[in-house]
């Protein structure tokens, strides 16, 4: 996205890619050098083998583009990050507090109720395996309904961008693979080791990961704001970004 200043790294949700930060940073690169992370497979990211694409992994590209920014910037990263995406900003400022010097969490995936540490969050039905041959785009404007406030947020030209993005080789069979794979761990630890100043971010009609998840995060971490924004649902950045931008321009100023 360029810009000048300090360095800010952009990580996405699943099933998206870097462009859907646009409208944020695009509010950001006056006074920042801006960086969005299309995790393999996604975007304009290299194709990959669903196989390789993994939380491990996407935690491993999370870090190697954060070493390659702080390297040529020589400061510490902002991590921005949404839903799985914030899960890898958090984790990345666990695993390398020095290289993070303030977070952005935009109800961020990773943080389960203590009953559910140790298993699986969903079963995939095994018809679900026939979305990696055929996906009709009604079925994709269902399943993105619910992360939307307002159901008229949620226009053709968006769901178009889901449908092609979804279509890419690799990218179903990749979600699948991921959903399989999952199993809820006890985030507490590594969040205690967070230095970095966070802003927890959530629209407070949120479906998918509910808002009442900040609280649990403010919690464990150290230093921490929580602005929950009303009328508002999961994809905070696509559905009225201008609601959330000043929240965040406003705490990276301070930071």
């Amino acid at each position: 996205f360029g810009g000048t200043g300090s360095p800010v790294l952009l990580s996405h949700a699943t099933g998206f890619h870097a462009h859907c930060w646009e409208p944020v940073a695009h509010a950001l690169n006056s006074h920042h050098h801006v960086v969005g992370l299309d995790h393999r497979g996604y975007g304009d990211a290299e194709t990959v083998d669903p196989a390789t694409m993994t939380w491990d992994q996407y935690g491993l590209d999370a870090l190697a583009a954060a070493r390659d920014l702080y390297a040529e910037h020589n400061e510490p990263i902002i991590g921005i990050g949404h839903s799985m995406g914030g899960k890898m900003a958090w984790s990345l400022a666990a695993s390398q507090p020095e290289r993070v010097q303030a977070l952005v969490l935009m109800a961020p995936d990773g943080f389960p109720e203590t009953k559910d540490i140790g298993t699986k969050p969903y079963e995939v039905p095994a018809i679900m395996g026939l979305i990696k041959y055929v996906l009709p785009k009604y079925l994709v404007r269902k399943s993105i309904e619910p992360a939307f406030a307002e159901a008229d947020a949620l226009n053709d030209a968006l769901v178009n961008r889901y449908f092609d993005m979804l279509r890419a080789p690799g990218v179903r069979g990749a979600i699948l693979n991921r959903s399989n794979q999952t199993i809820y761990t006890d985030p507490v630890p590594r969040l205690k080791a967070i230095k970095a100043p966070t802003l927890l971010i959530w629209g407070e009609q949120d479906q998918m990961i509910p808002s009442t998840n900040a609280q649990s995060y403010a919690n464990v971490l150290s230093n921490s704001t929580t602005v929950l924004i009303p009328k508002l649902g999961h994809l905070l950045q696509e559905e009225q970004p201008e609601k959330g931008l000043t929240a965040v321009i406003q705490f990276l100023d301070s930071h």
